[in-house]
């Protein structure tokens, strides 16, 4: 009698190189330390949320002045600050990023698989978070612009992250730095800036899909609704362009902090 021979179970593996990197930069760029430090700006967005029910103000206009500062100017830049630094910078400076850059995948298909990660994990994080904020602000006819500008500006901020990690070594440094000197301070002062801030156009977004936004939160010269989703669209196009021109020209040494 001959034995009958059973099929071995082979474990899957994608056929795609750019499924691979999304699939790694899920399984090895987000340990729970990761995901917790993720979360805690989100769980931030709901505390702005309840804050905004001791304004003074109709629910509506309450949440839309607490969320334009506090969501869309802290909680969502520190969280894609905390997500972009894990799916690049992170590893840069652990030293484990070379097995991907020494690989046979082209840098584009690096760089668009580690933004793709990193902003998947933003769409599941901090965009609800930015839309549950509204109502437990008691203001849900603002959930869908809040979750779009959230989508949309976390999105965007990712791939800027990845940038300043091609760009720079010490990417936390720099990337506080962008936000908090370049965006809140310049951007403030000077259009021609916050014309390209994931902050200030996110802020765009949302104040353009509301029915009734208060005046204090429309500025000049900055497009809002759509145009600024377009806006955000084309600046996230042109930051993975550069964040690829530059990974083409990486010299990696070893680990550093």
């Amino acid at each position: 009698m001959s034995a009958v021979t059973q099929p071995v179970a082979r474990p899957w593996r994608p056929r795609s190189r750019l499924v691979a990197i999304f699939v790694y930069t899920w399984q090895a760029c987000f340990p729970r330390k990761r995901w917790a430090a993720v979360l805690m700006p989100c769980v931030g967005a709901l505390l702005f949320g309840l804050l905004a029910r001791a304004v003074d103000d109709l629910p509506d206009a309450a949440f839309a002045n607490v969320a334009a500062e506090g969501i869309f100017g802290l909680v969502m830049p520190i969280a894609a600050l905390v997500i972009g630094d894990s799916v690049l910078g992170a590893e840069i400076r652990a030293g484990s990023f070379h097995f991907t850059w020494l690989s046979p995948t082209p840098t584009w298909q690096i760089v668009l698989g580690r933004w793709v990660g990193g902003s998947t994990v933003a769409l599941v994080t901090i965009a609800p978070s930015a839309a549950l904020a509204a109502v437990v602000a008691g203001s849900p006819s603002s959930a869908g612009p809040a979750f779009v500008a959230a989508a949309v500006g976390s999105v965007a901020y990712v791939a800027v992250f990845i940038a300043i990690g091609c760009l720079t070594r010490r990417t936390a440094v720099w990337s506080l730095a962008f936000v908090f000197l370049v965006e809140r301070l310049l951007g403030a002062a000077l259009t021609g800036i916050a014309q390209l801030s994931p902050t200030w156009e996110a802020r765009a977004i949302f104040v353009g899909l509301l029915d009734d936004p208060p005046n204090r939160l429309h500025r000049s010269g900055i497009p809002e609704g759509t145009d600024a989703v377009v806006r955000l669209l084309v600046v996230t196009a042109v930051v993975l362009v550069i964040a690829n021109w530059r990974m083409r020209r990486l010299r990696l040494s070893g680990a550093a902090d």
